[in-house]
């Protein structure tokens, strides 16, 4: 399963992390992973030729974006990706998950 984990602090999005596989198909033929991959790429695509340093990213096993500067456009990215994110765990709910952590105040 992929697990998308939300960080917010003050109600602002900090971080983002994709961890898993889907499992829906064998590797390089599974489709939730494509689309999810294909959201996560398009989003950081368009942040760093909007603004290069609004997010940093590493990729291990894992893939961590780190949110470091927020403006309108990069929240509609960002938002943007969420929801897209939400609507590929409507139809493939056995396979993504997306948790939001609650802000600590």
């Amino acid at each position: 399963m992929i697990i998308v984990k939300i960080s917010k602090e003050n109600n602002n999005i900090k971080s983002i992390l994709f961890k898993g596989h889907a499992l829906y198909d064998d590797y390089g033929k599974d489709i939730v992973c494509a689309g999810a991959s294909s959201i996560l790429i398009t989003t950081v695509n368009a942040i760093l030729k909007y603004q290069e340093d609004a997010i940093e990213y590493t990729i291990k096993k894992d893939v961590l974006i780190t949110i470091l500067k927020m403006d309108n456009v990069i929240n509609i990215l960002i938002n943007n990706m969420i929801d897209l994110l939400k609507e590929l765990q409507e139809n493939y709910p056995k396979n993504i998950i997306i948790r939001e952590d609650e802000d600590d105040e």
